[in-house]
């Protein structure tokens, strides 16, 4: 693999800790927040502007970013489910937004209370008051291999929704596989489509690691040519309305494989370390991360 570099979206304040039992301080996710900025970090998303009274974990978000530095040269994506979410996050000074655009009916409205179609309507009003007001918009499409509630989930459907934010010329389009069903090929297939419907936007990919493949979909995604990669310190997470959900890949696991691939991050996998045995004790009990278990390797004691 010829050399290139990838940018590390770290999603551990807000996809991270939306599904832990724990709600955390503010002052805890702003320290999460500083410790990822400082391990290297230059974008993540710090916050979703979601229905408190569901996602509890998520209510202070308008506090989280009040006390985000405000010229550090990082962005902080705020996530978004309508129009009142993105006022919220407007308001709050978010200047990157992420709509998640879910590919399967049920699973759509379970999570946000519409339909694919309605939802494909919601991101069409999000994006033209995030283009007026001067806000990054970006789309996420969730669910993109596999539902819970009705299974699999056919690529076409995932295409035309491809094809419907590359229409509105969002900067960046996600893919997720939010309940960690997908392998690889399918992975490797899926991106690149999405590379030939939409050549103009960036492509950024986000796994979960329920089965125990979210690292080898990374790396099909980064195969395929993908230009980010949303990972979770420590490996914690999940979605709170995907039965059985389990964490996102770890990013201290994820920039382990790169590094040794030769990609270049700009992230230091020592802090990550560090900052997952620091999450461990906020949250009570051990992440999922292999690395922040096994070491980084070589050990610094056997590095030049």
């Amino acid at each position: 693999m010829s050399v290139r570099r990838i940018e590390l979206v770290e999603v551990s304040a807000r996809d991270g800790l939306q599904n832990e039992p724990e709600i955390l301080s503010t002052e805890v996710k702003l320290e999460l927040i500083g410790r990822a900025v400082a391990a290297g970090v230059r974008r993540l998303e710090a916050a979703s502007f979601v229905n408190p009274s569901r996602v509890p974990q998520m209510a202070d978000a308008e506090a989280v970013m009040a006390g985000l530095p405000k010229d550090d040269g990082v962005t902080y994506i705020g996530l978004v489910l309508n129009r009142r979410g993105f006022d919220r996050a407007a308001e709050a000074g978010c200047r990157e937004v992420n709509y998640a655009l879910v590919a399967s009916d049920a699973f759509s409205e379970r999570n946000q209370g519409t339909t694919i179609e309605q939802g494909m309507r919601v991101l069409d009003d999000i994006a033209g008051a995030a283009r007026a007001a001067g806000i990054r918009c970006s789309a996420t499409i969730s669910a993109a291999f596999g539902c819970p509630f009705q299974g699999a989930v056919k690529p076409e459907r995932v295409h035309g929704l491809i094809a419907h934010c590359a229409g509105l010329g969002l900067f960046e389009i996600g893919i997720a596989d939010t309940i960690g069903v997908a392998a690889p090929g399918e992975v490797a297939e899926m991106f690149a489509e999405a590379a030939r419907l939409a050549p103009a936007a960036q492509l950024r990919g986000h796994f979960h690691n329920t089965r125990n493949t979210g690292i080898a979909n990374a790396f099909a995604a980064l195969e395929a040519g993908v230009h980010a990669l949303d990972a979770s310190i420590g490996g914690i997470g999940g979605c709170p309305f995907a039965p059985a959900a389990t964490g996102n890949i770890p990013s201290e696991d994820l920039i382990y494989m790169l590094h040794r691939l030769g990609v270049e991050t700009g992230i230091d996998i020592e802090a990550l370390i560090e900052t997952a045995g620091w999450i461990e004790t906020q949250l009570g009990r051990p992440v999922p991360a292999m690395v922040s278990r096994a070491g980084n390797f070589p050990p610094a004691e056997l590095r030049a």
